[in-house]
Formats: C-alpha cells, sequence, structure tokens
C-alpha cells in the first residue's frame, strides 16, 4: 500500500469516517445503529469520533501525543471510555500514513520510534479511560512508572490483541483484517455488510482480549466459536435475525466483543487512507 504523503485534513476525516462506518454495521455484542449496549449510544461514540479526529491525526505529533490527547478529549465530551482502543490503534497508522510511503514498512518504522515519552503519555491515557478489566499487570503496569513503550507492549501481547499490534509490526492487520476487508468488497461494494464480515473475522481469529479481561478465557472462547458460525451470515437468508439473535444474548450478559469491534475501526482506516482494488 503506498501513495504520496495525504493531507493531514484528510486523515482526520478518513478516522472518522472509519469510526461512524464501524457503527453502521451490524456487531453482534458490540453498539450500532441497530441496538445500543453496555450502557452507551451510538451518539456517544459519534461525538467520541469528531472530537478526537483532530488530534490522534495531529500532524508530527508523535503516538503518545495522539492517543493522550485524543483520549483527553472524548472524556471531555462524553465522560466515559468510547475510544481507547480505537486510538490506541489508529494514532501509529496516522502517523505511518503521514510518511507517504508503504504504509506498512512505515508503520514499523514509527513503532520502532516509540519511546518513554509515548509510554507515559499512553499510560496517562489508559488512567484516565479507565478500561473495564484493567486490573493491573506484574511488570509495565500503568499504575506504575512509564517504561518504554514496545517493551510495556511486550509485557502484555500475550493477553492482549491491541498490544500485540505494537511488538508485531501490526502483522494480524495484513493476516486477518485487511484479507477480510478485500474478501468482503469483492462480494460487494463496501458497506455495513463488509464491516459486519471483518468484525466477525476477528471475533472468530482468536478469543476477544476484553471479553478475556473481564470474563476469562472459557467464556471469550465460547464467543470466538460462535463467531466462526455466524461468518456469512450476512449473504444468508435470515442472517440478519441471526445477528440480532446473538447481539441480544450478549448483552443480556454484558459481553462486549469491543477489541474485535477497535480492531475493526483499523482495517477500515487504512482502506479509506489508501483504498485496496
Amino acid at each position: 500500500m503506498t501513495a504520496g504523503a495525504p493531507d493531514p485534513s484528510a486523515l482526520a476525516a478518513a478516522f472518522e469516517r472509519a469510526c461512524l462506518m464501524e457503527l453502521q454495521a451490524l456487531k453482534p455484542g458490540n453498539v450500532h445503529v441497530h441496538a445500543p449496549g453496555h450502557r452507551m449510544t451510538v451518539a456517544d461514540f459519534e461525538l467520541s469520533a469528531a472530537v478526537a479526529a483532530p488530534l490522534v491525526a495531529r500532524p508530527g505529533a508523535r503516538v503518545g501525543r495522539r492517543v493522550r490527547e485524543a483520549v483527553e478529549a472524548t472524556m471531555a465530551a462524553v465522560g466515559q471510555n468510547t475510544n481507547l482502543g480505537i486510538l490506541l490503534l489508529a494514532a501509529p497508522i496516522l502517523a505511518a500514513a503521514e510518511r507517504g510511503g508503504d504504509l506498512r514498512a512505515d508503520l514499523g518504522a514509527i513503532l520502532a520510534e516509540l519511546d518513554r515519552q509515548d509510554a507515559e503519555d499512553v499510560f496517562a491515557a489508559i488512567r484516565l479511560a479507565n478500561p473495564g478489566g484493567l486490573g493491573r499487570a506484574p511488570e509495565h503496569d500503568v499504575h506504575g512508572p512509564a517504561v518504554d513503550l514496545h517493551a510495556a507492549m511486550a509485557a502484555a501481547a500475550d493477553r492482549d490483541s491491541i498490544a500485540r499490534q505494537y511488538v508485531t509490526g501490526f502483522a494480524d492487520l495484513w493476516t486477518i483484517g485487511l484479507p477480510a476487508l478485500a474478501a468482503a468488497i469483492r462480494r460487494s461494494p463496501f458497506g455495513p455488510a463488509a464491516v459486519t464480515e471483518i468484525y466477525l473475522a476477528w471475533l472468530a481469529a482468536r478469543p476477544d482480549s476484553h471479553i478475556v479481561r473481564k470474563f476469562g478465557a472459557d467464556i471469550a472462547e465460547d464467543v470466538r466459536k460462535t463467531a466462526e458460525t455466524l461468518r456469512g451470515a450476512t449473504a444468508r437468508s435470515g442472517g440478519h435475525d441471526e445477528l440480532m439473535k446473538w447481539d441480544a444474548a450478549w448483552k443480556r450478559r454484558s459481553i462486549n466483543p469491543g477489541t474485535s469491534a477497535d480492531l475493526t475501526v483499523a482495517t477500515i482506516l487504512p482502506h479509506l487512507i489508501r483504498p485496496i482494488t
């Protein structure tokens, strides 16, 4: 994925549009236009996207600053964590896109340049957002002194899919997310149904980190197995009702595949910046 450097305002617009497209898709267990959930509404996420966009896409800003300032703006606007995971994933993608070269190579370079200041800013953002199930980790805990951000993410990579992206050069984006996007747009124009299939691809690929933190590995694995059966539902007769059934069932139990939703936004974003054909 190569192209010239995009206009900074175009990157902010791409971020906001990626967030809004994700909300239009029926994502079982997560918030979307077909049903709210988890004491959050679509309007909360729309406002979050609007206030975060210019900050997470701030030209020339380091990754940590983008995340911290965007989280601060979000918390001031909606008073709850709606987008921490999205911002952690989008900030390095947008910083890499500014360079205008091969996106994957530039993303690797951005991640290699992360330093202690990035860690301090990211940890401040995490403390402010206070994501559900955060708890405490044995090393490089966000409640303790900041260390190099790459080291902190490496320590969490085996239990958190977002941290995993930081230490693998976002490898899963190229092996799970973007292939699912490419397959979806081969079948039909890019829209909500395609986004649903991207979400299900992430949810089926491995247990959702957010569910693991809140409910444990066994429930997360049950959700993952169900997601495998739901793949392709958007093209099946009765598929909408099937997806809505699981949406209601998971929300009744407060099960929210939030990490898979975050990774879905991170998959849409590169396509909006440099379309896959």
